[in-house]
């Protein structure tokens, strides 16, 4: 994927979390950039967890696993990104709604976008 293939994730994925903010309680973002680096954040703890652990143990993963590693994802990023706030159960319904999104709007993980390059 090219960078403004790139870019163009990134601001389909705040735009996605500003929405879901706004439908689940117990999630809320601050505004349209603490949106855009929670997706950067979210995209980056991903990454990593599917490096270590392999793919279905990610947010990206199939399950229930993956979608528990989702909620942890979002849970974890309030902690790095101002103006996010997420609730265990706030973040539990946010990876249910985004996972649910992700049904339409199929995107490949960024682990698998870096190793299709190799």
């Amino acid at each position: 994927m090219r960078f403004l293939g790139h870019v163009v994730r990134f601001i389909v994925a705040a735009i996605v979390l500003m929405i879901v903010g706004w439908i689940v309680p117990g999630f809320s973002v601050g505004g349209f950039w603490s949106a855009l680096l929670l997706a950067l954040v979210i995209a980056l703890l991903g990454w990593i967890i599917e490096g270590i652990f392999g793919k279905r143990v990610t947010p990206f993963g199939r399950g229930i696993v993956g979608f528990l590693a989702s909620a942890l994802v979002i849970w974890l990023a309030q902690f790095i990104v101002g103006g996010v706030e997420a609730s265990w159960l706030g973040a539990i319904l946010a990876a249910l709604v985004v996972g649910l999104i992700d049904l339409f709007i199929p995107i490949s993980s960024p682990y698998e976008a870096g190793r299709s390059r190799d």
